[in-house]
């Protein structure tokens, strides 16, 4: 079977058991164009990166109907690169990151689409607020003013483990946030987004409510490094 067929093989075989509400982010980072194009020949629009310089080098390249969404740790000073055309950054972890992002999104006349990342996991390496800081951001006089960008939902990363129950208790604590943080509704806040779920972990965290799930090894086989 050639390498062509798989990769739309791969797609065609997890979007069919994805439920209708659940989008599909292909991870595509570290893959060569060549191989994005095979996914979106096969019909796939929505793919995500983690590095901004990466995701505006393909960007820049292929074509214009993609939505790029930026599901790394997003660097403060690198946001300009990507403010003309990024359709969601998953990874907003401080008021500070979505103040430089609505200054660039202004530049751009344009409104960017936010997740807010809620940290979930028990680890260090991973990056997140804690619900009680995305409730304050989101209520704040200071958020309110800022026009050029609008939250619509919350990210999360589970833990790194064998263990499907502890898997199972971040996915939940995560969709329990999203339901508070849902009733505060404002201008710039509409949450309707929960980014939970890879490769190995998203038929569970589809069971626990997420809406979006980020696959990449299970469609491209495993990563160039």
């Amino acid at each position: 079977m050639n390498f062509k067929m798989s990769i739309q093989q791969n797609l065609n075989q997890i979007k069919s058991t994805l439920p209708e509400h659940v989008t599909l982010v292909a991870v595509s980072k570290t893959k060569p164009v060549s191989q994005i194009m095979e996914a979106y020949s096969a019909g796939h629009r929505i793919f995500g990166e983690n590095k901004i310089q990466e995701m505006t080098e393909k960007f820049e390249v292929m074509p214009k109907d993609i939505e790029w969404h930026m599901i790394g740790h997003v660097q403060t000073n690198k946001i300009k690169y990507m403010a003309n055309f990024v359709s969601l950054i998953h990874g907003v972890d401080s008021f500070k990151l979505l103040k430089e992002i609505n200054k660039q999104a202004l530049k751009n006349n344009r409104i960017i689409n936010c997740l807010l990342q809620i940290k979930i996991a028990d680890e260090d390496s991973k990056f997140g607020m804690s619900a009680t800081d995305a409730s304050k951001i989101i209520q704040s006089k200071e958020f309110s003013e800022l026009k050029n960008v609008c939250v619509v939902g919350v990210m999360g990363m589970a833990t790194f483990t064998e263990d499907q129950k502890q898997i199972e208790r971040e996915f939940k604590l995560l969709k329990s946030t999203f339901d508070e943080l849902k009733a505060i509704q404002t201008e710039n806040c509409k949450l309707q987004t929960i980014s939970m779920g890879m490769s190995g972990d998203y038929p569970l965290a589809i069971e626990c409510g997420s809406t979006m799930v980020r696959v990449g090894s299970s469609i491209f086989g495993e990563r160039n490094y």
